[in-house]
């Protein structure tokens, strides 16, 4: 099925009022993700950006880890998410322990 939708899509801090803090779980994952991320050259932008979560609860909504992700990546890599053209998600089932991600940015100049 597709279809065309026309409304102006609406963005996550037009979501919520007031401030958001960011609890003491995600300092300690953004904390530990910042160390885990290999510093690297990026592409030219505009970005393809290319997620595998592997996960443990079948019941998770394949976009709710999206968001702290590319936030991190942005942090460490040093680049803006509005430069991000293409982002391709993908969820697979790992047993619990199993746990990983995988990101790959190339360039849609390539494309």
């Amino acid at each position: 099925m597709n279809q065309w939708i026309k409304i102006k899509p609406l963005s996550v801090n037009e979501c919520w009022q007031g401030r958001r803090f960011k609890t003491k779980k995600y300092i300690q994952y953004e904390r530990e993700m910042l160390f885990l991320i290999k510093k690297q050259k990026l592409p030219p932008p505009p970005f393809h950006v290319y997620i595998i979560l592997y996960i443990s609860n079948p019941l998770s909504d394949i976009d709710n880890p999206v968001k702290p992700l590319l936030d991190i990546l942005q942090k460490k890599l040093n680049f803006n998410d509005k430069l991000i053209e293409l982002l391709t998600v993908e969820k697979h089932l790992r047993k619990k322990g199993e746990e990983k991600i995988w990101f790959g940015i190339s360039s849609m100049q390539a494309i």
